[in-house]
C-alpha cells in the first residue's frame, strides 16, 4: 500500500492531543508533595482537562461542520503550546488547574474534528483502518505524555519538563499544517443553526446514544486505572519515583501495533462478539492488578490498555460511519461523553481511593466493565 501523507497527519493529532491531555498523569505524586496537597485536590487537574472537553466538545463539532476541518485543527495545536508554556510559571494548585481547564478547551478541535476527517476523507470500508492509525497515535501521545514528563521531572524538574511538552506540541503543529491537505469532501452544513439541530438529532439515535455510553465508560476506567494506579505504586512498599511511574505508561505502546488491525477482527468476528471478548479481557486485566508482584501488576496495565485502546477504536470507528451528516458534531457529542467519563473516573474513583484504597478503585472498575458489556450486548449490531 503506497504511502498516504495523511495518515501521518491523523496519527500527529491524536499524538499532539494525548501528549498534552496526559502530560499531568505521572507526575501527581510529585506535584501533590510538592504544592503540599492530598491526592484528591492534585487529581483536580486530570478533572480540569477532561471536564473542559466535555463542555465545548459538541460545539465544537458544530463549528466544524460549518467551517471545514484542517484550518480549525492546525489553529488549535499552534494555540494549545500557550497554556502548556505558562503551566511552566504556576505558583498555585488553583493556577495550575486553570491553565488545565484552558488547555482542556482547546483539544476538541484537534481530535473530534480529526475523527470527523476521517469520516468525510476515507471510503467507509478504510474508516476502521485510518481510525485505528488515530488511536494508535493517540496511544503514543497518551504514553509520551506520561513518560517523558515523568523522566525530565526526575532530571531536571516538572516546570522544564512542561517546556518541552510545549516544544513537542508545536513540532506536531508544523507537522500537520504541512502534511494534512485540505478537506475534499467536506459537506458544510447549512449554518449554526442547522448543525445544532444535526447535533441534537444525533441524540435520538439508539446505536449513537450507546457508542457514547461505551465511550463515557472507557475514559472512565482509563483514568481510574492510571490515575490511581500510580498513587498505589508511590506509596510503600514500592515507592516508585515520577520515572518510574511513566514507565508504566510503556504498557500503552503495546497498542499501537496491534490497534491498526482492529477493521480485519471486526469483519472477521463480528463488532458486538469482538469487543464482549476484549471487554471479559480488559476485566482479566483489572483483577490482575490486585496481585502484589509489580510484573503482574505490568501484565495488568498491559492489557488495560491494549484493551481499552481496541474499544476506543471500535467505538470511534461506529460513531465515524454511523453519522451520515454532522459528522464532527456526531464525534464531538462522543467525546463529550467519553470526558464526562474521564472526569467522573477521577473523581469518583477517588472517593473510592479515599474510602477503600487501591482495592475500592479496583471495585469500581470492574463494576464500569460490566456496564459497558452491558450496553454492548443490548445495543450494539453484529
Amino acid at each position: 500500500m503506497a504511502f498516504d501523507a495523511r495518515t501521518l497527519a491523523i496519527a500527529t493529532t491524536g499524538f499532539c492531543a494525548f501528549v498534552n491531555l496526559y502530560s499531568v498523569q505521572a507526575l501527581l505524586p510529585a506535584l501533590a508533595k510538592d504544592f503540599g496537597v492530598g491526592a484528591g485536590e492534585i487529581s483536580w487537574l486530570m478533572t480540569a482537562g477532561t471536564a473542559a472537553i466535555a463542555l465545548t466538545a459538541p460545539f465544537t463539532g458544530v463549528v466544524a461542520d460549518v467551517i471545514g476541518r484542517k484550518r480549525l485543527i492546525a489553529a488549535a495545536m499552534f494555540a494549545i503550546v500557550v497554556p502548556t508554556l505558562l503551566m511552566t510559571l504556576v505558583q498555585s494548585v488553583p493556577a495550575f488547574t486553570f491553565w488545565r481547564f484552558v488547555q482542556g478547551l482547546l483539544l476538541p478541535p484537534i481530535f473530534t474534528v480529526a475523527v470527523a476527517y476521517i469520516g468525510d476523507e476515507w471510503p467507509a470500508t478504510d474508516v476502521p483502518r485510518v481510525a485505528g492509525i488515530y488511536i494508535s497515535g493517540s496511544s503514543l501521545g497518551g504514553f509520551s505524555g506520561r513518560f517523558i514528563p515523568g523522566v525530565l521531572t526526575d532530571l531536571v524538574g516538572w516546570r522544564l519538563a512542561f517546556a518541552v511538552v510545549a516544544l513537542i506540541t508545536l513540532a506536531a503543529a508544523l507537522i500537520v499544517a504541512t502534511t494534512l491537505p485540505r478537506e475534499r469532501r467536506f459537506v458544510r452544513s447549512g449554518g449554526l443553526s442547522a448543525s445544532l439541530a444535526q447535533m441534537l438529532h444525533h441524540l435520538r439515535e439508539p446505536q449513537l446514544l450507546a457508542t457514547y455510553a461505551i465511550g463515557f465508560g472507557v475514559l472512565f476506567n482509563f483514568i481510574a486505572t492510571f490515575t490511581y494506579v500510580s498513587f498505589h505504586l508511590a506509596a510503600p512498599p514500592y515507592s516508585f519515583s515520577p520515572t518510574l511511574l511513566g514507565a508504566l505508561f510503556f504498557t500503552y505502546l503495546v497498542s499501537s501495533p496491534i490497534v491498526p488491525w482492529v477493521g480485519r477482527a471486526i469483519v472477521l468476528f463480528g463488532r458486538r462478539p469482538f469487543v464482549l471478548g476484549v471487554i471479559a479481557l480488559w476485566m482479566i486485566g483489572v483483577l490482575l492488578l490486585l496481585a502484589p508482584p509489580v510484573a503482574a501488576i505490568m501484565a495488568g496495565l498491559t492489557l488495560c490498555a491494549v484493551c481499552g485502546m481496541i474499544c476506543q477504536a471500535v467505538s470511534t470507528g461506529y460513531v465515524a460511519t454511523t453519522a451520515k451528516e454532522g459528522r464532527s458534531s456526531a464525534v464531538g457529542l462522543y467525546a463529550t461523553s467519553y470526558y464526562v467519563g474521564g472526569s467522573a473516573g477521577a473523581f469518583i474513583t477517588g472517593l473510592a481511593w479515599t474510602m477503600a484504597g487501591w482495592n475500592g478503585c479496583v471495585a469500581v472498575i470492574l463494576a464500569m466493565q460490566v456496564i459497558i458489556a452491558g450496553i454492548v450486548a443490548a445495543m450494539w449490531g453484529r
